[in-house]
Formats: structure tokens, C-alpha cells, sequence
């Protein structure tokens, strides 16, 4: 009896660690993303979204493996059951959520083109308006070795010949690196 209860109390404790990654994740993400200054509010508005939604869906998994845990530490019947009927109102959510995301796909994949679009766009004004937006999203593409968010440096329309450093592929020697290719006469990152 002693070896089962130790067994279940760590297969319950297992919940709890993947919801302190998931909340720790999370929050390290949100923390992260509040630093870097966004001009497309909705864009941030969106991705925040999600974040938030982890944040509580790690909370709320680390909740139920404390109570799991302490459930079959303390033999307790009632922790127990609301640890699982917990966890089928979970399977249940999850169930819904992706019928729902079947059903409704073509809506979020419109929505997301709408906001890649967008922040496409964003790229490419000349007017200043997303000049601290287009700013940021320099210092992502150095950071990650990237350029654009569609269609590379061509995202970046009549800005890429206006600012040298727009994408610039930052190795020693660009030409031999499978990092960097040649576009309009600079060496920009590839991917």
C-alpha cells in the first residue's frame, strides 16, 4: 500500500511541474513582450491574448496537481474527486476547443493573414507613423537572424533602400554562411 500511495503521489506530482512550466514559461514570455514597445496595438492585443490564457491555463494545472498530490498523501476521497472530476472538465474544454478550432479554422487562418498583413504593411509605411514599430522589429531580426515577416526584405518595400541596416546578414563572410543571401546588392539573412 505504502508503494502505491508513493506511486501516485508522484504521478500526481506531475501535473504540478508541468503547470509550474507552463506558468513559468508564460510569464517570463509576458514579461519579455511588455518590454518591447509594439505600434500595431491589436497585433500585441492578440498574441497577449494568448499568453494571458497559458498564464491561467498553468495556474490552474499547478492547482490541481497540488491537490492530486495532497489528495493521495492524505487519502483523502474528496481531494481525490475533485482532482478528477477536475480533470475531466479539462478533457472536456480541450475536447470543445478543438471541435471548435476545426469548425472555425478558415476564420482564424483569415484573421491571422489580416494581421500578418497588417504588420506587413507596417513594415513598409515611409510615413513615420511605425517608425518605433518598424524599430523593434529591427532588433527582432538581428536577434533571431531573420528578415521580414512574409516575403523576406521585400516586406520592407521602399524602406530596405532607404536604410542600410534593414536586415543586414551580420557574419564575417556572408557569402560562404547559410545564413545570409544576396538581395539587391546587400547580403540580408535568409530566412
Amino acid at each position: 500500500v505504502k508503494k502505491l500511495l508513493t506511486f501516485l503521489t508522484c504521478l500526481y506530482f506531475l501535473p504540478q511541474v508541468c503547470g509550474c512550466i507552463i506558468l513559468g514559461f508564460s510569464i517570463w514570455i509576458r514579461v519579455s513582450s511588455e518590454r518591447q514597445v509594439n505600434a500595431c496595438s491589436h497585433t500585441s492585443t492578440f498574441m497577449l491574448g494568448g499568453v494571458n490564457l497559458l498564464i491561467a491555463v498553468g495556474a490552474i494545472i499547478m492547482i490541481l496537481g497540488f491537490l492530486g498530490c495532497c489528495g493521495a498523501v492524505k487519502e483523502s476521497r474528496c481531494m481525490l474527486m475533485l482532482f478528477f472530476i477536475a480533470l475531466l472538465l479539462i478533457l472536456i474544454l480541450q475536447l470543445a476547443a478543438g471541435v471548435l478550432g476545426a469548425v472555425y479554422k478558415p476564420q482564424v487562418e483569415a484573421a491571422f493573414n489580416l494581421t500578418l498583413s497588417e504588420g506587413v504593411s507596417a513594415l513598409g509605411s515611409t510615413t513615420g507613423e511605425y517608425k518605433e514599430y518598424q524599430e523593434e522589429f529591427q532588433k527582432l531580426e538581428k536577434m533571431y537572424q531573420c528578415c521580414g515577416l512574409k516575403d523576406g526584405p521585400k516586406d520592407w518595400g521602399q524602406n530596405f533602400d532607404k536604410k542600410n541596416d534593414i536586415c543586414q546578414c551580420e557574419v564575417e563572410k556572408p557569402s560562404s554562411s547559410d545564413l545570409c543571401t544576396n538581395y539587391r546588392g546587400r547580403y540580408v539573412y535568409k530566412k
